[in-house]
């Protein structure tokens, strides 16, 4: 049975999502007809049928985050995972997790007995719709926390995204260092990554996996997480139902927001008026590019959001 989760009831966090990357949204549309505008389908569920799609796929049993009490994956989730990025040579992966959960505290921060009640939260990645809209400027909209993604800087564009950062997602290849107060959440996307973080937070070794990365990081290990690989493939199975090789950082985000906060507020996330995706630090002329790889469904994505907000489950602010 699906727990139910509606913007404001469940005592946790709230976040907003600021920005990030172009998520997707729909719902399984070879079973609701192949009219992927999406008044039609929202039209065609209606509001009861629109929670039911939801209830139909929200599971507050799995954890967002990898800790020392679910260290081993269910056998399907440990194949889907090990073929991410298969190139790479596998490695016993409870053993690595055991030796970097000496170095990071390897639990969940999220249980609801840790927890202070009414947390909000303010999500930042990646699209170019935060541009010009001051939303986190001033000092409106300021949740207890705001995750950012990636690359995503602040120092110029704090008119827009505001300076502050609570919690910031990235993989290997894209990690940098990291105030004091702000949570480092690692997406794992093969067991080298876990290699790397042991390695950043200790001896330096890992310099490259499929591209250079930081030696060393500077990220308090007190805030590190792991995102949990079982999380990764629900998203995949549930939500964006294999739309794409598997979904992108901004639905990770998301989703990591959806179960653990009992308020979720979307800004910049969508295409420009062009309807490409980029980010809003770059002014990138091929940013439609990435439809052609097929890793990620923008589209459904997309879909996904809007049924999101049809359901309460999220408040959108679409920008520019």
């Amino acid at each position: 049975m699906a727990e139910p989760l509606s913007g404001r009831d469940r005592e946790g966090t709230a976040w907003e999502l600021l920005g990030a990357p172009p998520g997707t949204a729909s719902e399984g549309l070879a079973r609701m007809g192949r009219c992927r505008h999406l008044s039609c389908l929202l039209t065609s569920l209606g509001t009861a049928g629109a929670t039911d799609w939801f209830d139909g796929r929200y599971d507050g049993t799995v954890s967002p985050v990898w800790t020392k009490e679910n260290m081993d994956l269910p056998p399907d989730v440990q194949r889907w995972w090990m073929m991410l990025q298969p190139q790479f040579k596998s490695h016993n992966t409870h053993e690595v997790l055991s030796k970097l959960f000496q170095i990071v505290p390897g639990e969940d921060p999220y249980r609801w007995e840790t927890l202070p009640q009414q947390r909000s939260a303010a999500g930042r990645g990646h699209p170019c719709r935060l541009q010009g809209t001051g939303w986190l400027a001033g000092g409106c909209h300021l949740p207890h926390s705001l995750p950012r993604m990636n690359q995503a800087p602040t120092v110029g564009f704090e008119g827009d995204v505001g300076g502050r950062t609570t919690h910031h997602f990235m993989y290997p290849e894209s990690a940098k260092n990291l105030p004091a107060n702000v949570s480092f959440v690692l997406v794992p996307f093969k067991t080298l990554d876990l290699l790397w973080i042991a390695s950043a937070l200790s001896t330096g070794q890992i310099r490259f996996t499929y591209a250079p990365v930081k030696p060393f990081l500077r990220v308090d290990k007190e805030k590190v997480q792991i995102y949990n690989p079982a999380f990764f493939k629900y998203i995949h199975d549930r939500w964006t139902e294999h739309h794409g090789r598997y979904p992108s950082t901004g639905m990770l985000v998301l989703f990591f927001a959806l179960h653990v906060c009992d308020e979720v507020n979307v800004f910049g996330f969508g295409a420009d008026s062009r309807g490409n995706w980029h980010h809003y630090w770059e002014n990138n002329r091929y940013a439609g590019e990435f439809r052609k790889t097929g890793v990620h469904d923008a589209d459904f994505e997309a879909h996904i959001i809007d049924m999101l907000a049809k359901t309460s489950k999220i408040e959108v602010y679409r920008g520019n």
